[in-house]
């Protein structure tokens, strides 16, 4: 291993002092026994899950006591083990803070007469909803939601969507951090909100084309979207209508609009299969009917243009994607002929319908384009940029006969700058760049594209961010980022956060491991159920292969993962704890192998296709059991980690950290300190507020610098 150098040597150079010793909160031990396939599965923390779990997702203060006690305590160890660096924990939030343009305006988006747009104003957590007449004139404000969220400890703005004659504002907010959203609708004209209240729902709204009643989500006791239903304006909801049912477990409903405004989608997915129905929005009593019937590993989604639909599939062996066409009266699958043929290696990621024109986005070895169809003549051009790794959005907006669009460029050195396109012309003009009040030097920078060897042979790509002037032999404290599940790609956009870390000497990395979509289908497909592994030892590969190029050392890196991410971060720290100086495990799903076998939990019957089924397949239980970081706690040195959980978290459900903790404390025979830092008034997604989130960066920050210092402190020795 090299000695740590001077660039190295910065990150820790203010030679703060690491964590406070402190002892953490005892904990109740009682043993609970679950049979499974003939097999004993041994608990002995389960009771922190809460009986009345249902009841906590809805309202906090119904979390049985000595739960709360417990998860309070560990809240004022983890504040007084990182004692010791809350001035460094404030000095960050300084800087995060000051990379905000706390005064922030979105580019108004028009739709007929009037352009919408978010607002912020300097010191607020929550924006403003706005809109103004398309060609200016004077603002109006829609919602205000820093107001709405006074005195609220959490505040989330699912949905905010107009009706079509611009007369009314149908919202939904969730004050829980559960996901459990409520819908009003707001008159315009006299910012006051109707009596018309609809609780229960995930947020989305669907306007009818006369503006007289809208479309919902509603979701069950146990968190799943089961019906589509339509309301009337000034009508009790107890009168809505059903117009669709999702019946099975396996599948997650969620409502949109076609890009034309015709018709609303009604899209029943789960993770491998999908089937959509159709609704006229100009029909007051619209039944749904369907497009194609659900087949096995087909995916399939629509937009509508003219007397005919585009759909976006991977049937017929189109693995990355292709689009058909089918007729609007018989959207069946006899009736898919190809628009865009299928190209392996090239993923369609999402597409944009217009009356003119088709813009897909797609991905090729790992750098995304946009690409432009023009139905009158068939023509076909790209968008072109320059940098070899970066990050767009394309925006859809709200007009369908339009002949610009806008999409958003970032790399991990250039703040995003959002672009208006005339697809006619082929002229880009930039409306917005992303101000960096602090100031920000992307000369300063060098972005690097790697790749690392996994032990198959596969190659798997790293994006790297470090100073440019670091170097080339640097053992550099490191923050790795990774998440590999879902089919979800990390993309090399913009985050103005890790230059805290890159600043002072860290490289900030990125590894692209198997189970998101970086290079294709495929990458997805073998980092997930029997192969989900791959997922793990891909990470340690990239921080190996980062350690081998001399970026890093064994024992300087930082882990990062949230969510399914977090499952990664536990199950290396089981598998290679050696590596890492600490580990920032964010809502980790950390117990897999209790969380799936439970049916009744909101997401584990949509989850059977991504991990498997151990109830019913003996097969899937001991591969889940094999790597479930819970299960696979053993009696060796652990790295310094930092578990976070959200007591509403309906997808990551608050005992998972908690009992993991627990349980590592009770069995490592060394290292640490094991962290855990339960936000009791928030759920997945943490804090609400714009400011509160960059707190929680900051405090995750702090505890990267302060487990990299203890790991030096103790390769140093006495």
């Amino acid at each position: 291993m090299k000695n740590m150098d001077s660039a190295g040597q910065q990150a820790v150079s203010e030679r703060l002092p690491s964590f406070e010793s402190a002892t953490p909160p005892a904990i109740r031990v009682e043993d609970k026994v679950m049979m499974v396939h003939g097999l004993a599965i041994h608990d002995e923390f389960a009771w922190l899950r809460a009986e009345n779990w249902q009841a906590v997702l809805k309202d906090g203060t119904a979390l049985p006591p000595e739960i709360k006690a417990h998860l309070l305590a560990e809240n004022r160890h983890t504040k007084r083990a990182m004692r010791k660096v809350d001035g460094l924990r404030k000095q960050l939030l300084g800087e995060l803070r000051g990379r905000i343009k706390e005064d922030d305006t979105s580019p108004p988006e028009p739709d007929g007469p009037f352009a919408y747009f978010s607002q912020f104003r300097e010191g607020e957590e929550h924006p403003r909803i706005c809109r103004q007449p398309r060609h200016g004139g004077e603002t109006t404000i829609l919602l205000d939601c820093e107001r709405l969220a006074r005195g609220k400890a959490f505040f989330d703005l699912g949905d905010s969507a107009h009706s079509p004659d611009h007369a009314l504002i149908g919202w939904s907010v969730d004050l829980e951090g559960s996901e459990f959203y409520t819908i009003k609708v707001r008159t315009v004209a006299t910012g006051r909100d109707r009596r018309d209240r609809i609780e229960m729902t995930d947020g989305s709204i669907v306007w009818s084309k006369d503006g007289k009643s809208f479309y919902y989500v509603r979701v069950d006791d146990n968190h799943r979207p089961r019906f589509v239903m339509r309301h009337r304006l000034g009508s009790p909801p107890g009168e809505d209508v059903v117009i669709h049912e999702e019946k099975s477990d396996l599948y997650f409903l969620n409502i949109s609009e076609t890009q034309s405004g015709a018709y609303g989608v009604i899209n029943s997915s789960g993770h491998e299969d999908t089937e959509e129905w159709l609704f006229d929005l100009a029909d007051p009593d619209a039944r749904a009917r369907r497009l194609a019937e659900r087949q096995t590993e087909v995916l399939y989604d629509c937009d509508h243009h003219g007397d005919r639909l585009l759909i976006k599939t991977n049937a017929d062996g189109a693995e990355d994607f292709k689009i058909v066409s089918a007729p609007l009266d018989d959207p069946e699958r006899h009736n898919w002929t190809d628009f865009i043929p299928h190209r392996p290696g090239v993923m369609i990621l999402t597409t944009l319908l217009l009356k003119d024109h088709f813009i897909r986005m797609e991905r090729q070895d790992g750098v995304p384009r946009l690409v432009v169809h023009a139905f009158a003549t068939g023509e076909e051009h790209q968008i072109a940029f320059d940098e070899e790794a970066f990050d767009l959005d394309l925006s859809s907006g709200y007009e369908f006969d339009t002949r610009t669009i806008r999409f958003t460029y970032s790399s991990m050195t250039t703040p995003s700058e959002t672009y208006e396109y005339d697809l006619e012309t082929r002229t880009r003009t930039l409306i917005k760049r992303q101000e960096i009040p602090s100031g920000h030097d992307s000369s300063r920078y060098l972005c690097r594209r790697m790749f690392a060897r996994a032990k198959d042979g596969e190659t798997i790509p790293i994006s790297v961010l470090s100073l440019k002037d670091a170097p080339a032999d640097s053992s550099a404290p490191c923050l790795l980022y990774a998440y590999g599940s879902y089919g979800y790609a990390m993309t090399p956009a913009f985050d103005s956060d890790p230059l805290s870390l890159v600043d002072r000497g860290f490289i900030y990395a990125i590894a692209h491991v198997r189970g998101g979509t970086e290079k294709g289908w495929q990458w997805y497909k073998r980092g997930k159920r029997g192969e989900k592994k791959n997922t793990f030892t891909d990470f340690i590969a990239v921080a190996e292969h980062l350690v081998e190029a001399g970026l890093t050392a064994r024992g300087s890196i930082v882990a990062q993962g949230a969510s399914a991410g977090g499952l990664l971060m536990g199950a290396v720290a089981n598998m290679a704890p050696d590596l890492f100086a600490g580990l920032l495990a964010e809502v980790p799903f950390v117990d897999v192998l209790n969380t799936i076998l439970d049916a009744d939990l909101p997401l584990t019957p949509p989850e059977w296709p991504e991990w498997g089924n151990p109830i019913v397949d003996r097969a899937a239980f001991e591969y889940i059991r094999s790597y479930s970081p819970y299960d696979n706690v053993s009696a060796q040195r652990y790295p310094a980690i930092l578990a976070t959980g959200g007591l509403s978290d309906p997808r990551v459900t608050y005992w998972e950290p908690a009992k993991w903790v627990a349980r590592i404390r009770s069995r490592m025979t060394g290292g640490g300190p094991i962290l855990l830092k339960t936000n009791m008034d928030a759920g997945h997604g943490g804090a609400s507020g714009r400011f509160e989130q960059l707190e929680e960066v900051a405090f995750a920050y702090a505890f990267a610098i302060a487990a990299v210092n203890a790991a030096r402190m103790r390769r140093a020795g006495p």
